[in-house]
């Protein structure tokens, strides 16, 4: 078996685009959002993009994407050539032989496009629907992910941790392309984690690589090897601030149901944003042109060779689908290109 860095068709790094398939919006019906944002990953695969990934969370009233693995099998049907991946699922939510299964399963139909993601997650009201405790999820998240790579491996040799009990049975079909199994983090302890047991490192707004590059040194790992897939917060357009204008209140809503939920610390502890140009001003959004984004994305992807993968929003909650494809467009026509000749000309 391949695996993914063997078969990449991709020279220099991915430039992709990130989805949670969120509708708020109660005009806007879930099968013609879906409709519309299939047609529009299609339009951006032609356009020259390389990627998509796809979150997970539960029970949220715009839909959040609850099943990844079910939008990424459409899309591998609508696709030829982009990588799909999770960013991420949480998988101490599920049971990581199905996990194991569902992955290899998309590897086999997208020609081994797939790559699975996955973190510990964070949101408590999911765990207690899914019958786990929040403090179990590094046993949970460790014993899953090496359940998950000798399901792989097609071993039968049954498993026994402390979270999951496995009898001696082999998972079938295995991947004929053996997915990369990328780990996100955010906390220290969650980086050193990621560090020591997954391919890749999935990273948010840019702020943790050099923590997950210090951790591979210390576990004795090549640092010159490592692979960062680095998700982007980030409107790129002709004019950012009147985009800006029009859609920061999507942001504001995106940032604060994160907020609430815990992703960046006790939801008691974290202030929520009040308004857009509060985002703006602690950093949680950047707004680029063109020159700029080619300036500030060639210089970290050179100072950073170990960066595989820069994704980006590629819609936020309740903007119109118009307003991310015309963010779409101009990423990739504008942006992507450039950032690659100055790569290749190492200016």
């Amino acid at each position: 078996m391949t695996s993914q860095s063997e078969t990449s068709a991709v020279i220099g790094p991915a430039f992709g685009l990130w989805y949670d398939f969120r509708n708020p919006d109660a005009e806007r019906s879930f099968s013609s959002f879906y409709a519309e944002i299939l047609d529009q990953i299609t339009r951006a695969e032609q356009r020259g993009l390389d990627s998509v990934w796809l979150t997970e969370h539960h029970f949220c009233a715009d839909g959040y994407s609850p099943s990844p693995f079910v939008l990424a099998s459409a899309i591998a049907q609508r696709t030829s050539r982009m990588r799909i991946g999770t960013n991420l699922i949480v998988s101490p939510l599920h049971n990581p032989v199905r996990l194991a299964e569902d992955s290899a399963t998309l590897s086999l139909l997208s020609g081994g496009r797939f790559d699975l993601g996955v973190g510990q997650g964070y949101w408590v009201r999911e765990f207690a629907a899914f019958g786990q405790q929040v403090r179990n999820r590094p046993s949970l998240l460790e014993e899953g992910i090496e359940i998950i790579r000798r399901a792989w491996s097609g071993s039968d040799a049954g498993f026994e941790g402390k979270r999951y009990s496995l009898p001696p049975v082999a998972v079938t079909p295995t991947p004929e392309q053996v997915p990369l199994l990328l780990v996100g983090a955010m906390a220290d302890v969650a980086i050193e984690r990621a560090a020591r047991i997954a391919d890749g490192f999935l990273s948010t707004q840019n702020a943790h690589h050099t923590a997950y590059l210090e951790a591979l040194e210390r576990l004795g790992k090549p640092v010159a090897d490592a692979r960062i897939y680095a998700g982007q917060w980030a409107i790129i357009a002709e004019d950012p601030e009147e985009v800006w204008s029009r859609i920061g209140k999507h942001a504001l809503y995106q940032l604060n149901e994160y907020i609430s939920w815990g992703a960046f610390g006790p939801p008691d502890q974290v202030p929520q944003f009040e308004d857009p140009a509060q985002i703006l001003a602690a950093g949680a959004y950047q707004l680029m042109d063109a020159e700029m984004a080619v300036t500030e994305l060639s210089t970290m992807l050179r100072d950073r060779p170990q960066i595989k993968d820069v994704h980006f929003w590629a819609q936020l909650p309740g903007e119109p689908v118009d307003s991310g494809s015309e963010r779409i467009e101009y990423l990739a026509d504008k942006v992507v290109p450039a950032v690659r000749e100055r790569l290749r000309a190492g200016s």
